[in-house]
């Protein structure tokens, strides 16, 4: 009886390591591409196949090879008809909502757990719209960095997140606004500061609390329903402790920036990156070139905001006024800046605008005057830049992963094409296919 026992648990051992090795074996998908920008920038291929073993693009191949020849069970798809290129990028996003009349009733209404379900929706909305990866660039923290993890950890779907952390002055554009007093003091956050030392307090914490990055607000903004205007507000020293504590712990700092003053501040600080960039001028763009920094353009908000508040009448008089001035000026500052060879990440600010319509910034970028393929580069190889995510990211090369999508046209032809993208793949999953 003990052998018989002995030759069974043997038995259930040997099964239990070859079912092992089974699961172990490695998932390949053999990719035909009809036209393939592996890197953005360069000129595209045609007839190419892209295998891509589990997560990440194992090889790029001339020519339309045989599935078999690859790996005896590879799942082949068939995108001859469509032009594939990496994953896109959008480095300023809000997931937690979405600009509108109902906003106050919703923050009153809402449960930071409906509003973590929210976020979610809009982070599917999002990567079914192509981009991969974004950049949240400002929510409530603790909600956005669980859904940050999740997503990492494979309990959901979802695009690849950059959860910013909040830092800001009192009374400035991270603060809370148009609200009575009470609730004022009740939603104020614990890295709202005030002077050198205690923003490095405030850094810290929010680097603690699970920050990838630091947002600061260098001058007021649009939305801030004060009638504080769109100049500099956070003061030098303030700056400064905030980029050096970031640095200290390994984190970039990115600024929320319109007036050129500000601006320039935020520059001589260090920041890695400035979002909106409103009224860039000369002197900014001699800083943006010197030290290499970043401009996030979001026209997309520029333009949106324009538009409602000159067809809606749910913003404020203070909202208003700062809406369609910045609206009007937005896109002729950035049509200057890249001129100048201003240093460009792709990023909208969506949550301003709807969801899932993130590809209209590359629309505006293009009546500004980019060109498409330098379109296309601000949203993958300048974007993984730009989070430090050049070797994994941006381009489809052996090693890197496999964020791919494809549309049905050249956006090197017509931009426009980006609306409607019709396969996505993140991390060797696919989740669209409609080519």
């Amino acid at each position: 009886m003990p052998c018989l026992q002995y030759s069974f648990s043997r038995a259930l051992a040997l099964a239990a390591a070859l079912l092992g090795t089974v699961a172990a074996q490695a998932a390949t998908t053999v990719i035909h591409a009809g036209t393939l920008l592996a890197v953005p920038g360069q000129q595209p291929l045609t007839e190419q196949t892209l295998v891509v073993v589990d997560d990440k693009v194992s090889q790029v191949l001339d020519g339309y090879r045989d599935p078999a020849e690859i790996a005896p069970d590879a799942e082949v798809i068939d995108l001859k008809d469509g032009f594939v290129m990496p994953g896109l990028m959008d480095m300023h996003v809000h997931l937690q909502g979405e600009l509108g009349p109902q906003n106050d009733s919703e923050d009153l209404k809402y449960s930071s757990q409906l509003v973590q379900m929210q976020s979610l929706m809009y982070a599917l909305r999002t990567l079914d719209a192509g981009f991969t990866t974004l950049r949240d660039a400002g929510s409530s923290e603790q909600e956005m960095y669980a859904v940050r993890d999740a997503i990492n950890r494979g309990w959901i779907d979802g695009p690849r997140i950059m959860a910013a952390g909040g830092v800001g002055i009192t009374g400035g554009h991270n603060d809370v606004s148009g609200m009575k007093p009470e609730l004022m003091e009740f939603y104020t956050d614990s890295t709202i500061c005030n002077g050198p030392y205690d923003c490095r307090r405030a850094t810290r914490e929010a680097i603690k609390y699970g920050a990838d990055l630091i947002k600061i607000t260098s001058t007021g903004g649009v939305l801030t329903d004060r009638a504080t205007g769109t100049g500099q507000q956070m003061e030098m020293d303030e700056l400064k402790e905030v980029v050096n504590a970031a640095r200290r712990m390994g984190r970039k700092v990115i600024s929320h920036a319109h007036q050129e003053e500000g601006i320039i501040a935020a520059l001589q600080a260090g920041v890695d990156s400035i979002e909106h960039g409103t009224y860039v001028g000369p002197d900014s763009i001699k800083l943006f070139k010197s030290t290499g920094a970043y401009l996030v353009p979001t026209l997309l908000a520029g333009h949106t905001v324009k538009i409602m508040a000159t067809e809606s009448d749910f913003m404020s008089p203070a909202i208003r006024e700062k809406a369609i001035r910045v609206g009007n000026d937005m896109q002729a500052n950035f049509a200057r800046a890249h001129k100048a060879g201003v240093k460009v990440a792709f990023g909208t600010d969506t949550g301003v605008s709807r969801h899932g319509d993130n590809a209209m910034e590359a629309v505006l970028m293009h009546e500004a005057g980019m060109t498409p393929m330098a379109i296309l580069v601000s949203a993958t190889v300048s974007a993984a830049d730009l989070i430090d995510m050049s070797d994994s990211l941006g381009t489809l090369e052996a090693g890197k992963q496999a964020d791919i999508i494809a549309l049905q046209n050249s956006p090197l032809e017509n931009i426009e094409s980006l609306l409607d993208v019709g396969f996505v793949m993140k991390g060797g999953k696919v989740f669209k296919q409609q080519i």
